[in-house]
Formats: C-alpha cells, sequence, structure tokens
C-alpha cells in the first residue's frame, strides 16, 4: 500500500541519521511526563498512543502503522503528553531534534512535509481527547478514519485483532460491531487488512 509519506516525500533515505531501534510488543517507547528531544519513524510494527486521564485511565488516542512518524509534539523539549507503547514486535528509527535540524536545511522539501504532519498530528490527538466520551463503535470509527487520512488511503493495515489490543474493547464486542459493517458493506476485510468502501457511514457516526 503507497502511504502519504512514499508519495509526497520519500522517508528512506533519511532513516540512516536516526537510530534503528527493534523492540518487543507492550514496550514503552516514551512516558506521559518525560522530556523528547526528538521523533520516530515506525518502520514495522504497531503503536498505540495514548493519555492519562485524571482518574488514573488510560485513553487512547491513535493508532500508528508503519510508514508513519510520532513523537513530534516533544522536539521542542517540553514534556510528552501521550505514551506511546508497542502493539506488536516494531523496528522503528529515532532521529534526534539536532540531527534533523541539519536535514531541514540541507533538504526544503523535507520541513514543509513535516509542518504538514505535526499538523495533522495536533488534529488527531486533540481529536482523541473526547474518545471516552464515545461509544464503542464511534472508537473503532475514529481510529480507523485518523489513519485513513494518515495514508490517504482507504486500505486500513490492521487486524481484529489489532483492534481489541489498541483499543481495550472486548474481542466479542468489536467482533460484532466489524460483522454489523460488513453486513452493511461499510467495510471489507482483506489479507489482514480492513478496506473502507463506504468511509461517509463512518464519519456520520462521530459527527
Amino acid at each position: 500500500m503507497t502511504t502519504v509519506f512514499e508519495t509526497v516525500y520519500n522517508w528512506e533515505p533519511y532513516l540512516k541519521y536516526g537510530k534503528r531501534q527493534a523492540v518487543k510488543r507492550k514496550t514503552v517507547i516514551y512516558n506521559q511526563g518525560s522530556i523528547g528531544d526528538g521523533f520516530y519513524f515506525l518502520h514495522k510494527g504497531l503503536m498505540k498512543i495514548s493519555t492519562a486521564t485524571s482518574n488514573g485511565q488510560d485513553r487512547i488516542l491513535n493508532i500508528v502503522v508503519p510508514g508513519q512518524i510520532f513523537g513530534v509534539q516533544a522536539m521542542d523539549q517540553h514534556p510528552h503528553f501521550t505514551t506511546a507503547i508497542t502493539v506488536k514486535d516494531s523496528v522503528l528509527y529515532y532521529l534526534p531534534c539536532n540531527q534533523f535540524e541539519d536535514l531541514l536545511t540541507k533538504h526544503t522539501d523535507l520541513q514543509n512535509l513535516f509542518t504538514k504532519t505535526i499538523n495533522h498530528k495536533m488534529h488527531i490527538l486533540l481529536e482523541g481527547l473526547n474518545m471516552n466520551a464515545l461509544s464503542s463503535k464511534q472508537q473503532i470509527a475514529v481510529l480507523i478514519l485518523n489513519i485513513c487520512d494518515d495514508f490517504k488511503n482507504y486500505g486500513v493495515p490492521l487486524s481484529q485483532q489489532d483492534l481489541v489490543y489498541c483499543t481495550g474493547l472486548t474481542r466479542i464486542t468489536v467482533y460484532k460491531i466489524l460483522k454489523e459493517w460488513k453486513k452493511q458493506n461499510i467495510i471489507q476485510v482483506e489479507n489482514r487488512r480492513f478496506i473502507i468502501k463506504k468511509p461517509e457511514l463512518l464519519r456520520r457516526l462521530i459527527k
């Protein structure tokens, strides 16, 4: 599947400036409140981004899939307001601020892409802050549509089990929702990914 990053700008030549990390499932990449000085590129695996509520519960904000960057909100060396944890065994690259700033001066097109990416990520994270007020259907719809918007593609590289891990909903709840959406021809399951056939119906759910 072609991602927005591959079509607008190819990150692969710049990964050599980052530090490659192979991490196991359920590894915390950064904690809410920790100081960040760089960002990450997910090469393989799956990541969930969450935040702790006032009552101590974790609230899922976003899912990161391969080809996406995350952790950009703390590049100004302010504390992270989210926690990133792997959902699957993953391979990622860490790009420190100082090295990335040098890249920006040499490759001006990269600055435009990075700025657009940050703006989009902030929109997703702010939207996710209201997730606790959503129904189970709405939570799944928001997460799937966020990925669609990032990739500019309505093929979502997630399995049913991935949604269970990422949302914290029960396996039965996720199964029933997806089964209903398949009957309504909203989605189609194909080779461990969802093809979103009627995204407008999902968007109506969350309005």
